[in-house]
């Protein structure tokens, strides 16, 4: 199965509302206070400061990239990545229950907004800004709705015999020659995630497992980062590499049946598991 028929491409783009403005005379004031030259300081001041719901919408908007980086490898710079066809149906479910929550949350922050703005007018002397508040500083509330978004674009992954351009066909084959090579540059830069994902599980791994700290403590997250990270590399080893295949096989067994509390409780449990993941360490070329 080729790569354009077996992953398409995601692009996950969300915006949210800095609320930060830069306060020109507060600036200066601390240019002539400290005596600095033109332009060593800024003062940006947080239009909603005393509030965490903005910062919760951005909060949220984050770990939703870092959801979507999770279960999909790089494409583009900053743009698309690629989805594996088999993860679609998951991916788009969770893709909508994640966006119903932003815009839940965004919906929230906007009802909020303007009787908080009216109470700060109001309250003059306990303004969370104090002296630097300035109404003038606050867009009206539709302004601020639109300044948040979420959004996911999908889109097919292209080949070079796609290319329908009008362009003498010497410049044609010549463009469709850099698009492949392109191509590889990009696949392979994609399949280098999952390894690299894998090498970095599998070195805390090691690290955590090594005796000698009486005190150390050992999280769930240690058992369950390997496990998850073998399921998922079961979908983005796009090309079907039988290296990473194996490898990741020999993670999968090697932590099945393994449970935090037998990991807590027996050093010789530790010293086995430390060994065979130094061995699949060295077994491979990261």
């Amino acid at each position: 199965m080729s790569i354009t028929s077996s992953t398409i491409l995601v692009e996950l783009s969300m915006s949210v509302w800095t609320a930060n403005k830069l306060d020109r005379v507060a600036t200066n004031t601390v240019i002539s206070d400290n005596q600095a030259a033109y332009g060593a300081a800024q003062v940006h001041k947080n239009l909603m400061a005393g509030t965490t719901l903005r910062k919760e919408i951005a909060d949220y908007a984050s770990s939703c990239y870092a959801w979507h980086c999770r279960n999909t490898v790089p494409w583009a710079d900053r743009g698309p990545r690629l989805l594996p066809t088999s993860m679609f149906i998951d991916y788009k479910s969770e893709l909508n229950v994640r966006k119903a929550k932003f815009e839940a949350l965004t919906e929230e922050f906007c009802t909020f907004y303007p009787g908080w703005l009216d109470q700060q007018v109001a309250a003059q002397t306990t303004r969370s800004l104090g002296g630097m508040f300035n109404i003038a500083d606050y867009p009206q509330v539709e302004e601020v709705r639109n300044k948040f978004g979420f959004r996911a674009a999908f889109t097919p992954v292209p080949e070079s015999g796609d290319f329908r351009v009008d362009i003498p066909r010497h410049d044609l084959e010549e463009v469709k020659q850099r698009y492949d090579e392109e191509f590889d540059s990009r696949l392979a830069g994609a399949m280098r995630e999952p390894w690299d994902r894998l090498y970095t599980v599998l070195k805390a791994l090691s690290a955590k497992l090594e005796d000698g700290d009486e005190k150390k403590r050992y999280h769930d997250t240690l058992v369950s980062n390997a496990t998850d990270l073998c399921a998922l590399l079961t979908h983005l080893n796009i090309t079907k590499d039988p290296a990473l295949e194996r490898a990741r096989h020999e993670v999968e067994s090697l932590m099945a049946g393994v449970t935090m509390s037998d990991i807590k409780e027996s050093a010789t449990l530790r010293e086995g598991i430390k060994s065979k993941v130094d061995t699949i360490l060295g077994g491979y070329e990261w």
